[in-house]
């Protein structure tokens, strides 16, 4: 196919998307008013280049590119696509370059392509596309936007113009069990079935093939006991055992990959000196709770590591968006507190998360290490995130006091 006929294609492909059902995301695209680089990352399928697409709506003289066209690949000069887009759309001023990541030495093009005077929205769904190229070739050139799967508050924007979706309560378990992927929600697919798929080709085309891994076999061996592990405490060294490998270099490398793919994050273990936050186990958590459901196991009925997972997922958009760092607490009695958010150098709230408050034993344990992580990290700022419990309460523990919040999830994270 000639490349004037592919972007052709493509164009029709835009201009088909504006047309469909879109639910305003919460965050902004970031530098559009400038000429610097906008560069928007985050999980395959999450909705990048539909949020581009209609932020950029409107603006003349906009051209679009998408390089999971392998065929594009294979271009020898950017000038070619230059022409041919010249001949789609016109002159050109506005590119939007929809996963970049696959095109060899992008971030050269992009510095050619900024110098030349063009404006450029980049998408990407690698991490690293900001974490190493970026800050190496574009310092200073470039804002960064991270856009993930929907939020709870995006899904109740979406049921307010959706009248088959159900009530709130029923919005919350469907979206603590199926995630937040656009897709499944909009266009009423089988979460189970397009999320497997999906997860299958992250693993296989954007980390296997893409970083030729040696040994597929082991990675994937490591994303299934990661899949299944999801809010338990790991280390290099405990992953490697679990899957039988002899090397802990490996074992993280591997790690990184399957991070950078927006598959999975970890959270640090909080200590007021940075080296041990290195040095000890991380918690691991996943980028959508609907991976966990269509790879996983025995997440079916853990409603407490859905919850969990869903706060953290809400933590670190917000960390990704500059506006807080977030760890989990831990004591030599293996006490522990979900979450303790820092802003600044200040802790600002330390969290727990509870599923099921029926057990007054369970409560009691929540609140105790709450108590004893705000006594050793001096916050008094305790929350405790529920399904469904609202209430404030004094609480103490041999004597250790203080006012503890439960706040259903919903209204947490709609508080933002």
């Amino acid at each position: 196919m000639a490349l004037q006929e592919i972007l052709l294609k493509q164009r029709l492909e835009y201009e088909r998307k504006l047309k469909e059902t879109y639910i305003r995301r919460e965050i902004r695209l970031k530098g559009l008013e400038t000429h610097m680089i906008s560069v928007i990352i985050g999980p395959r399928r999450a909705g990048k280049s539909f949020f581009c697409m209609h932020a950029l709506h409107g603006l003349e003289r906009t051209a679009y590119v998408n390089f999971d066209d392998e065929t594009l690949l294979t271009i020898q000069s950017f000038d070619e696509i230059l022409t041919a887009l010249e001949g789609v759309y016109g002159q050109v001023e506005t590119l939007l370059l929809d996963e970049i990541q696959n095109l060899p030495d992008w971030e050269l093009i992009a510095n050619r392509l900024q110098r030349e005077g063009y404006r450029l929205v980049l998408t990407g769904s690698n991490s690293k596309l900001l974490s190493s190229e970026l800050s190496t070739h574009l310092t200073g050139r470039h804002y960064q936007t991270c856009l993930l799967t929907f939020s709870f508050r995006e899904i109740l924007n979406l049921a307010e113009r959706d009248s088959t979706l159900p009530g709130k309560q029923a919005l919350l378990s469907n979206y603590l069990n199926q995630g937040g992927f656009p897709e499944p929600w909009v266009k009423g697919l089988d979460f189970r079935d397009y999320l497997s798929a999906l997860y299958d080709s992250v693993l296989y085309r954007d980390i296997i093939r893409r970083h030729r891994i040696r040994f597929p076999s082991m990675l994937e061996g490591l994303a299934k006991h990661l899949i299944s592990s999801i809010t338990g405490e790991f280390t290099a060294r405990s992953l490697a055992s679990a899957i039988g490998a002899q090397s802990d270099h490996t074992m993280l490398k591997y790690y990184s990959c399957l991070e950078e793919a927006f598959l999975f994050f970890r959270v640090p273990r909080f200590s007021f000196k940075v080296k041990d936050q290195v040095k000890t186990a991380a918690k691991l958590y996943c980028y959508d709770n609907g991976f966990m459901l269509a790879k996983g196991f025995n997440f079916s009925t853990n409603t407490g590591k859905l919850l969990e997972n869903a706060v953290a997922v809400t933590l670190k958009q917000q960390e990704l968006d500059g506006s807080l760092h977030f760890f989990y607490w831990k004591n030599e009695k293996n006490e522990e507190v979900d979450f303790v958010v820092q802003k600044g150098v200040k802790v600002e709230r330390l969290i727990q998360v509870c599923a099921d408050l029926t057990d007054p034993a369970v409560g009691r344990r929540e609140v105790r290490a709450l108590l004893k992580a705000g006594e050793a990290i001096h916050c008094t700022n305790l929350t405790i995130v529920t399904l469904d419990v609202e209430k404030k309460e004094k609480q103490s523990w041999f004597g250790l006091e203080a006012v503890v919040e439960y706040i259903p999830f919903g209204k947490w994270s709609a508080a933002g």
